[in-house]
Order: structure tokens, then C-alpha cells, then sequence
């Protein structure tokens, strides 16, 4: 069994790929390394079922070979992080539709198994919580552009789900809440890893507006899992799942663990999402996933809480500075 990974040089595509290796398993990773990195698969490169591509995902040629040898594709491929979608919205649109349609395309001639890595961001700033699958989207206007990205998934949603309704390619969504671990890093905007290296630095960590905004962070070997999980059951074939944890925590409540974690030491500071992201920012103040769907298909369920899912990223940027 060879399995197609794009995005594979990311942070949830390593470890994805990792993951599928130790099962046994043949993976072929496709990445152009704008956001994911070569340092993120090195250890991988001497398995001799490991194998790796450094191309757009919009290059025709290379995708329709990838495709052609693969049996199962996992799509992580996409422009990723509020601080990327801000400096870059045309690039955030531009590769999130084109390149899945264009994945959806290709492998809808011999039918592959396609899973297609969504986002929580599809939500909207919906007031509703928990988020259910079959609850509305609900977008701002179309000149607040930090938008354009849960639009760009909505849309690859309604791509993956139409080729499953039209085509007969067995497709299944997993939309992703706020996937955090080692490998990821802060400069697209993920706060966690941001956090832990502000208090590395001795500080400031800088929360952005009030604080008050919740999330969940789900460990991303238990997202991995469900990947997989969710590739391997026929019944989750033209489904989309809810994927994350259920322990809500205030960006606040976040910054005083990391700081009581890596350095009580430093300050937090509270800036304005205008001075981050620029005008036109708009936010969801609350993002907690309703996973019983998960739960019931493949057995979902979360193995890490967030203090030892902080302490993993700190043990990594730790062993990363000692590095280097």
C-alpha cells in the first residue's frame, strides 16, 4: 500500500508520514517547502519505503505521476496560518482551490482514496458551541479578507464532496481544531509554539486583543491517527468529522500555562489584532468541536492534555536551541 502525502514536509504531514511508515507502510511525500521544511522528514530519508518530491502541488505533470502510484492521498497541502493569509490572500486562495481540484481531478480517473485535511475555520465566527458537522457556515464580508481562507476550505469541501456525489471518488473530510505538537512553529501565526518560544526568549508573550477567545489544542499524533483511522473506514467514505480536543482554554489561560511551564519569569502583554494581522481582522471567539461523529466512526478520542502536549513543544524548541 503506497500513500500519497502532500504537504508532506509540513508539521502534521511529518509526523503523518512518520506514523504510516512505522505501520509498515510505503509513503511518498510532495511538498514545495513554503511553509513545511526539509528538517521535518531528514530522519525519514533512509527508509527504504520513504521517498520525496519537492514540486507544487499545481504542477500538473509531477502531480498526475504521484497520483497514478499512490492508492491512498492524504491532502495537507494548502497556504496555512493567519499571518501568511494576511500578507499573502491571493497565494492562500490560489493554492487551496486550484490544488485540490486539481487532486480531485486526477485522482477521480482511477478512483483513489483521497482524505482531504479541512479546518475548523470553516465555521465561520458562528456563535454556536459546540460546532457540529451539519451546522451553517457563517462568513464576514468579503473585504474582511481574513476570511479568505475558511472560504478557500469551504470550497474545498464542496470540490472533495461533489467528484464523491458525481464521480464515485471515495472521499472523506476531516476538519482539523487547532493541531498543535512538535515541528510546528510560530511565524505563520500558530500561537503555541509562538508562546513557548516568546517565554524561551524571556519574554514578552504577547496575547493578541483581549485574550478572552477560546480554543482547543489537540496533540498531533491524535490527529495523525484519525487520518488514518479515517482512510482505512469505508463507512467515513462522503463524510466530513470534527477532529480535536474538547478542553477549551482561553488564549489568557494559555499564556499563563506556558508561562508557568517554560519561564514564570515572563511578562504577557495584550496587543491589538490590528497591530498583528493589520485592518480588516476579524476573529472567532470561541472554537470547540463536537466530535461524537469521530467518536463513533473510528474511535476518536484524545490521548494528550494540554500541559504535556506544551511540555512536548518545549522539550522540542529546547532540543532544537541545544542544536544548534
Amino acid at each position: 500500500m503506497k500513500n500519497l502525502i502532500t504537504g508532506g514536509a509540513g508539521f502534521i504531514g511529518s509526523h503523518l508520514a512518520e506514523h504510516l511508515l512505522d505501520h509498515g507502510k510505503r509513503v511518498i511525500v510532495l511538498d514545495d517547502l513554503s511553509t513545511g521544511s526539509i528538517e521535518n522528514i531528514e530522519h525519514l530519508k533512509e527508509n527504504p519505503r520513504f521517498s520525496y518530491v519537492i514540486d507544487s502541488i499545481s504542477n500538473r505533470h509531477v502531480m498526475t505521476e504521484l497520483v497514478d502510484k499512490a492508492d491512498t492521498i492524504f491532502h495537507l497541502a494548502a497556504a496555512v496560518g493567519m499571518r501568511l493569509v494576511a500578507e499573502n490572500p491571493v497565494k492562500t486562495i490560489e493554492t487551496n482551490i486550484y490544488g485540490t481540484e486539481l487532486l480531485l481531478s486526477l485522482a477521480a480517473v482511477k478512483k483513489k482514496k483521497v482524505v482531504i485535511a479541512s479546518s475548523s475555520e470553516v465555521y465561520g465566527k458562528s456563535q454556536k458551541s459546540p460546532f457540529s458537522e451539519d451546522d451553517d457556515m457563517v462568513f464576514g464580508a468579503t473585504k474582511k479578507w481574513r476570511w479568505s481562507y475558511a472560504c478557500s476550505k469551504a470550497i474545498d469541501e464542496y470540490l472533495a464532496l461533489s467528484y464523491w456525489k458525481e464521480k464515485g471518488l471515495p472521499v472523506v473530510i476531516a476538519r482539523l481544531f487547532n493541531t498543535v505538537g512538535p515541528r510546528q512553529v510560530g511565524h505563520y501565526g500558530m500561537v503555541l509554539p509562538r508562546f513557548v518560544e516568546q517565554a524561551l526568549d524571556g519574554g514578552p508573550i504577547t496575547v493578541y486583543d483581549n485574550g478572552n477567545q477560546t480554543r482547543c489544542f489537540c496533540y498531533v499524533m491524535d490527529a495523525v491517527k484519525a487520518l488514518t483511522k479515517l482512510a482505512s473506514e469505508e463507512n467515513a467514505t462522503g463524510e466530513v468529522f470534527n477532529i480535536g480536543s474538547q478542553e477549551e482554554v482561553t488564549i489568557n489561560e494559555l499564556a499563563e500555562r506556558v508561562r508557568s511551564l517554560v519561564n514564570p519569569n515572563a511578562e504577557i502583554i495584550h496587543i491589538p489584532y490590528e497591530e498583528a494581522y493589520g485592518e480588516g481582522y476579524e476573529d472567532l471567539r470561541a472554537r470547540v468541536p463536537d466530535v461524537s461523529k469521530a467518536k463513533e466512526a473510528i474511535g476518536f478520542e484524545t490521548t494528550m492534555n494540554l500541559d504535556a502536549t506544551i511540555s512536548k513543544v518545549l522539550e522540542y524548541f529546547r532540543q532544537k536551541r541545544n542544536q544548534g
